[in-house]
């Protein structure tokens, strides 16, 4: 049984200049965010350039996770490896370090087959004890996990949750239909959260709640208070920032929002580079009006946030 629900931010990785890891930094940013109130973490997913590590800084990254959540909140990892050998590999490494739970993608690259990838998250599931949430991202990964196929899934014990990053709010009341309250369903797309909350969704996994933690938690906290219009009164300020969420260039532009808020650094690590020109002007504009126009919260969850 897992208690997982609420705002669960994909945490950064920080690197420095030279681009090796900052341990200290990317600690400093998770501690930040669950002071400020997040119910979870997730570290290296997509946003914590998982891909772009090596198997022994991935773990360095965990433990030092692990180090600084001590136990306030779910610590969960991003699994996201080349074939199902080294995931199940991970997983065992990453529960001996102690953490709460796994993110897991299909395998990387090689756009499986259905019974490929339901083969692959049963190899994962049977390595280690720890509770897994399924990662459905057909938009950026090509692999759409159907409902068809979590039937299978949903025969495996430790598979407890699914993040829905499919872009199809449908999909949400399609799992629910078919799973009941078998899974923790948790909207994975920034600029739809408030659409998957409304729907029963027990979460967000969220990649701008790194720069903007308290407004996360409190649209979070609203909608499941039923006040939908204070609520709606956030996510509306905060669309522009969100949709950056859903473009290619979503970590660089994730990590540059942090840096201006002073939570973190724009560093990423190549292929991924800075951005420049017009992009980085649009996302610094956003940025910078969404700091002018920044809405009050509701001052019953101010002092929570």
């Amino acid at each position: 049984m897992i208690d997982w629900s609420g705002v669960f931010p994909a945490t950064t990785t920080q690197f420095k200049d030279d681009e090796s890891l900052d341990i200290e930094s990317t600690q400093r940013v998770i501690d930040g965010l669950i002071k400020d109130g997040v119910h979870g973490i997730i570290a290296l997913g997509t946003v914590g350039e998982n891909v772009s590590l090596s198997a022994d800084e991935k773990r360095q990254v965990i433990a030092a996770a692990k180090e600084v959540v001590d136990g306030r909140v779910p610590l969960l990892s991003g699994t996201a490896e080349y074939t199902s050998k080294l995931a199940a590999g991970y997983a065992r490494d990453v529960e001996r370090i102690g953490i709460d739970g796994l993110m897991l993608l299909p395998a990387m690259v090689y756009q499986a087959q259905p019974r490929e990838v339901i083969a692959h998250y049963q190899t994962v599931a049977v390595a280690t004890e720890l509770p897994i949430m399924i990662y459905n991202n057909p938009v950026s990964y090509k692999i759409d996990i159907s409902v068809e196929a979590m039937k299978h899934l949903a025969e495996i014990d430790n598979l407890v949750a699914i993040k829905e990053s499919s872009e199809d709010t449908r999909r949400i009341i399609d799992l629910q239909n078919a799973f009941g309250d078998r899974f923790a369903i948790f909207g994975g797309v920034d600029d739809i959260a408030l659409e998957a909350l409304a729907l029963g969704a027990q979460g967000w996994v969220s990649g701008l709640t790194n720069a903007f933690p308290a407004e996360s938690v409190a649209i979070y906290k609203l909608m499941k208070a039923g006040r939908t219009e204070e609520a709606l009164e956030i996510y509306r300020w905060f669309m522009p920032l969100l949709d950056l969420d859903t473009i290619p260039t979503l970590v660089q532009c994730i990590k540059l929002v942090e840096e201006i808020m002073g939570r973190g650094s724009e560093m990423v690590r190549a292929p991924r580079l800075k951005l420049t020109g017009d992009e980085r002007a649009y996302v610094e504009t956003v940025t910078r009006r969404a700091i002018e126009t920044r809405p009050a919260l509701p001052a019953d969850l101010q002092a929570a946030a």
